[in-house]
């Protein structure tokens, strides 16, 4: 049974590696961000939606973590 875990484990990891890959081959256009003012350097769209998606992945969890340690206080 462990080895089974290990190995679909393992495969799951190579297919969303291999589908970052791809996202990052296909989505190379260079573009340049404005916001509020601010300008970026042109990256690849592919360079901007990763940050963004690593972002999300570290904030989701501290906005869940904040909220749930503001409910554990009242």
């Amino acid at each position: 049974m462990w080895n089974f875990k290990r190995l679909a484990f393992v495969v799951l990891a190579v297919l969303i590696a291999s589908a970052i890959v791809l996202f990052v081959l296909e989505n190379n256009q260079p573009v340049a961000l404005q916001f509020l003012g601010w300008s970026v350097l042109q990256f690849p769209v592919s360079i901007f939606v990763l940050l963004a998606l690593l972002a999300g992945m570290m904030i989701g969890p501290l906005l869940a973590w904040f909220v749930g340690a503001r409910r554990r206080l009242k």
